[in-house]
């Protein structure tokens, strides 16, 4: 049923349960796995322009291989494509969905609503609006949930999410 399978992933502990998901259904399937890391840089366009001289962009690229590498860890021999792209993380991760033909997208949510996921937005909620293919949201645990030690990250489980501006 499934020959391609994207998992959006920003390296948090939080998103552990979506990539054992994808790397779940991507066995079972027989399916190549896609881990993206979407670096938003539609959130840093305020900043002074020698800020990313000064090793922004290095900082950002760094934590976008990390995640990744979280990533393969936990899909191991799974994970056949490793993706960092620059952008808004809801436009890139549709657009590489479809431009590499996955069947299925596999992302994490926080299940906001009301008032938070309007002031926040949720990359989960456009990529299901947008995406030409499947998308299976794994709700993820809240940041309370995360022992200490995790929990000094800051991070979101929805690719760089709340961070996204695109309408």
């Amino acid at each position: 049923m499934y020959e391609r399978i994207l998992v959006p992933t920003d390296g948090s502990p939080e998103v552990d349960t979506v990539l054992e998901h994808a790397t779940a259904l991507a066995a079972a399937h027989d399916a190549e796995l896609h881990a993206l890391y979407v670096i938003n840089t539609a959130g840093y366009t305020g900043l002074p322009g020698d800020t990313a001289i000064g090793g922004l962009d290095a900082m950002m690229n760094e934590q976008g291989e990390a995640a990744l590498d979280r990533a393969a860890e936990h899909a191991g021999d799974r994970l056949t494509e490793r993706v960092l792209l620059d952008g808004r993380p809801s436009a890139e991760i549709v657009d590489y969905a479809d431009e590499s033909d996955c069947d299925l997208i596999v992302m994490g949510t926080h299940g906001r609503g009301g008032i938070d996921r309007l002031l926040l937005g949720s990359v989960a909620e456009r990529v299901v609006r947008t995406s030409e293919a499947p998308v299976l949201t794994v709700r993820v645990p809240k940041r309370s949930n995360v022992d200490d030690a995790d929990a000094d990250t800051d991070t979101d489980a929805d690719a760089g999410a709340d961070a996204d501006t695109d309408s």
